[in-house]
């Protein structure tokens, strides 16, 4: 007997005609269009902006620009030393919260945290502190112990430290976990387990984190400066607000120079590290 043979494609199980694949896809990628258009047209009549208003704003930016130039050189001394304050602030602040890290982001991955309750009270003290923006823990410690170099460090200390210690406890809930079991199978307290078992497994990535926090410091104490928290960025606020736009492009200029040669050795290091 001759068995019945398929000679249709539309009643295979596989069969997808390419066309009718294609067409859907049009169609999904023509739905997600409309919505991100009505999003964005919801949002610039909410907020009351359009591309009119950069189009009307741009005889400004070129006043502004031409204004800029040309830098005021000998003012250069003065901003190379605010820069070097600036550098010295995300140094102390990733130094310390690179330590401060360590025990926080152990007590947050659920393969070290010794009990559930210390594991949850921990990711929420993380999630606590990376709610909280740099600039206003700026002006809250600003308010503080006033303005200077000493606000600007606590702040970023306190932004750095939310964020290295989310990377390092998903590095470390990541790590092989069988080198952890072979050293408690063999009697290993905690304390063994987390230097011979975890230490080994993330410091690359560990000094990685803190290179990477290191340039967003950096970045984040140009800013804090405008709110009266130190650094380069406080000279870079006061020249602005006293029309002092070549002061204002030197710095500028030491800022994008400094930034640009701290990101090429900490990217170097990163590449001989991983």
């Amino acid at each position: 007997m001759m068995k019945p043979s398929i000679s249709s494609t539309e009643h295979h199980p596989l069969s997808n005609p390419p066309g009718l694949r294609a067409q859907k896809a049009k169609w999904k990628l023509t739905f997600v269009f409309i919505i991100v258009a009505v999003v964005y047209l919801f949002s610039s009549l909410y907020t009351e902006s359009s591309p009119k208003d950069l189009w009307d704003g741009l005889p400004n930016v070129w006043r502004m620009i031409a204004e800029l130039f040309p830098p005021n050189w000998s003012y250069a001394g003065e901003a190379s030393g605010r820069l070097a304050e600036t550098v010295q602030m995300a140094i102390i602040a990733t130094t310390v919260a690179a330590i401060l890290c360590i025990p926080i982001s152990l007590m947050a991955s659920s393969n070290i945290a010794p009990n559930k309750y210390i594991y949850n009270i921990t990711k929420q003290f993380m999630n606590i502190l990376r709610t909280i923006p740099d600039l206003l823990l700026a002006v809250i410690f600003v308010g503080i112990f006033g303005i200077g170099v000493f606000s600007g460090i606590i702040a970023l200390i306190i932004f750095s430290l939310g964020i290295l210690a989310k990377l390092l406890a998903e590095t470390i809930e990541a790590i092989d976990k069988n080198p952890l079991e072979a050293i408690r199978a063999s009697g290993g307290n905690t304390i063994q387990v987390i230097v011979y078992g975890v230490i080994p497994q993330i410091l690359p990535q560990y000094t990685s984190f803190s290179l990477y926090v290191f340039e967003i410091n950096v970045r984040a104490s140009l800013v804090l400066g405008f709110v009266g928290a130190g650094g380069i960025g406080q000279l870079l606020q006061r020249s602005i607000s006293f029309f002092q736009y070549g002061n204002a492009m030197m710095i500028i200029l030491i800022i994008f120079v400094a930034v640009v040669i701290i990101e090429y050795i900490s990217g170097k290091i990163r590449e001989e590290i991983l």
